[in-house]
């Protein structure tokens, strides 16, 4: 089971690379970037710090609220959820530099670079659910709202991305009195990328028995 365990959080570790690089094409298209990155990459575009860290800062601010919101009910392995997150960050910022060849010309090619973008971050939102060992701090904020208040985690989480998009919106229009970061790749990363995880989850249904032998004694 020790094994087991290590190999969940070498998969984790995986697909939140994959995450990562899937934030950094979708990014690098300019035509917007994902819902919960929006924030992050608004302010990105306006004050002198990274992508990656603001993404950090943006999400211990996300795991205070968790703490707020649950009170004596966050436990200490939600506390992973720090480590998770600074790791993240730097993986957003290399993979922004080795994305930097991404300077699309056309909108064809930015939009073709925002649909590859968004199937590799499904795939790493697969991935991570695959290893089902930490959530991200997004989803996990979602399933601290939805045990407090006992709403649905898939409308609660339509409404998180939602209320994202328009605090980054309203930023921009602060910032720079227009649009900036916040386009119609967002919408469409926010309709898309879940699907594509979905997607993957059924294509590759057979992989968890293979892979965690937890999962085959479950099963019988």
């Amino acid at each position: 089971m020790q094994t087991d365990k290590l190999k969940r959080y070498i998969i984790f570790l995986i697909g939140l690379f994959i995450n990562s690089l899937g934030v950094s094409f979708i990014t690098k298209a300019s035509l917007g970037t994902s819902p919960i990155s929006s924030i992050p990459y608004v302010l990105s575009l306006n004050l002198p710090l990274t992508l990656g860290q603001f993404t950090i800062i943006f999400n211990l601010l996300i795991i205070a609220m968790q703490i707020m919101i649950l009170g004596k009910n966050f436990k200490p392995e939600h506390l992973l959820q720090i480590p998770v997150t600074v790791l993240f960050g730097y993986f957003i910022d290399l993979t922004m530099v080795l994305l930097t060849f991404i300077n699309p010309d056309t909108y064809i090619q930015a939009f073709l670079y925002l649909l590859i973008g968004c199937l590799i971050l499904g795939f790493g939102v697969y991935i991570e659910v695959l290893a089902n060992v930490v959530m991200l701090p997004g989803e996990s904020f979602v399933r601290a709202v939805t045990f407090r208040w006992h709403t649905e985690f898939g409308t609660t989480k339509v409404v998180f991305d939602t209320s994202m998009t328009v605090i980054a919106a309203l930023m921009s229009l602060w910032f720079v009195h227009r649009l900036d970061g916040v386009r119609e790749g967002t919408i469409i990363a926010a309709l898309l990328v879940g699907l594509i995880a979905r997607f993957f989850g059924k294509l590759l249904i057979f992989l968890p028995p293979i892979l965690f032998k937890s999962t085959l004694a479950e099963a019988e």
